[in-house]
């Protein structure tokens, strides 16, 4: 039994926490002392955290600091399907290998959050693998079309007469599969995956389950400060970035982030908190002393305090000081006449020509401390390029 007061579940289920559904009886469970079995689920199309997911990674954490049970689930059945239709983006078909690899990536980041001695792994295949198409016409009976339409995005589709598979509908039916599979008491996501996992609960209410609970956390917003982190948009920081690149891209976030980062990111008590909050106010502190605190917690949490320390010394040398790093990247020029464009390329400083093009027009790119915006500049050995705020390489 878990002994938990009160108090610690009013923390739990407010601070990062959006919405619950259903609260009262999410508590109730907490009272009981029973040992939650804590449902989250992951797509190992895009292997890849940040931030944004450390959110409700950090809140699955404390549950378990309290003794609950986190039952990671490995999406490898659906990620083998993928989107045949086309229309969905986010649903590349995988093969097992591919899954194999992804879900090894995942995990290696998860684990820097959440306590891995107190994880139950579980792979869908393990319950579909002997799905037959009479466990399908079963599953797909229990809802209607109107029921699908009610999610946004597929009604938006539907409204602008633009297509929709019949796999992408099945997609919400397998991951409510997968509650009933765990006897999930407790569903964790975003605010963005609400129907998903209001249709887990419903299933387990229609095949005579206690329905799970749903934890929303809020939708973190990324570097730029107008839109939700996310890697497409390039507005991230990584969980397995470096030190240094976690440091640097925190500095880099707007002032009105930091409260909301505070709040979602660290542990800081209530009170710390709220004075942050007036400080910001009444503006009777400097923005970036809060980044450069803000950037050692979240560095020292993901590494250690040693990391975190040298990141911030990176940063005063290269940033605020205008000094080149102690150790530079080098790259080898191809020929005498190596350009810019291509330099950046080879160095692994941009995806595409393209990429590297629009850096240097946007004038993101020094050589030797001078912006230049000729894609053609010829470079010679011994010149420092530098890519961004935070990126060095020398040419050889």
């Amino acid at each position: 039994m878990i002994d938990i007061n009160p108090k610690q579940i009013e923390k739990l289920l407010k601070r990062g926490v959006a919405e619950v559904i259903v609260e009262e009886d999410l508590k109730q469970k907490l009272l009981s002392g029973k040992k939650l079995r804590l449902k989250e689920g992951f797509d190992p199309s895009f292997p890849d955290i940040h931030l944004g997911h450390m959110v409700g990674l950090r809140k699955l954490r404390q549950f378990q600091e309290l003794g609950h049970q986190v039952v990671l689930i490995v999406g490898d059945w659906t990620a083998q399907i993928g989107d045949p239709s086309g229309q969905s983006v986010t649903r590349p078909m995988l093969s097992a290998e591919q899954v194999k690899n992804n879900a090894q990536s995942y995990m290696e980041q998860f684990f820097k959050v959440v306590d891995k001695s107190n994880t139950e792994v579980r792979w869908q295949s393990e319950w579909f693998a002997d799905f037959d198409l009479g466990d399908v016409i079963r599953l797909t009976s229990k809802f209607t079309l109107a029921q699908m339409l009610a999610r946004e995005d597929f009604n938006h589709r539907y409204q602008n007469n633009q297509p929709i598979s019949i796999t992408e509908f099945l997609y919400p039916l397998l991951q409510a599969y997968d509650s009933v599979a765990i006897k999930a008491d407790v569903e964790f996501g975003g605010m963005d995956q609400k129907f998903n996992l209001l249709v887990g609960r419903e299933l387990q209410s229609m095949i005579g389950m206690k329905p799970q609970d749903i934890l929303m956390t809020p939708l973190l917003v990324g570097t730029d400060g107008t839109k939700k982190m996310s890697k497409s948009l390039g507005n991230y920081v990584g969980i397995a970035d470096p030190p240094r690149e976690i440091f640097g891209k925190i500095m880099s976030i707007p002032d009105d982030l930091l409260f909301s980062y505070y709040e979602l990111l660290t542990d800081i008590d209530d009170k710390e908190l709220m004075n942050i909050g007036v400080a910001l106010n009444n503006e009777s502190i400097n923005p970036m002393e809060l980044k450069k605190g803000l950037a050692l917690q979240i560095v020292e949490f993901l590494y250690d305090n040693q990391a975190a320390l040298e990141a911030e010394n990176h940063f005063r040398r290269t940033i605020q000081e205008k000094e080149l790093p102690q150790e530079v990247e080098k790259c080898q020029l191809g020929n005498q006449t190596t350009s810019l464009r291509e330099f950046i390329l080879a160095a692994g400083l941009a995806k595409s020509r393209t990429d590297a093009k629009r850096l240097v027009i946007q004038k993101a790119v020094e050589v030797d401390g001078q912006t230049i915006t000729d894609v053609n500049f010829k470079l010679k050995p011994g010149d420092v390029v530098k890519v961004g705020k935070r990126r060095y390489v020398r040419c050889v």
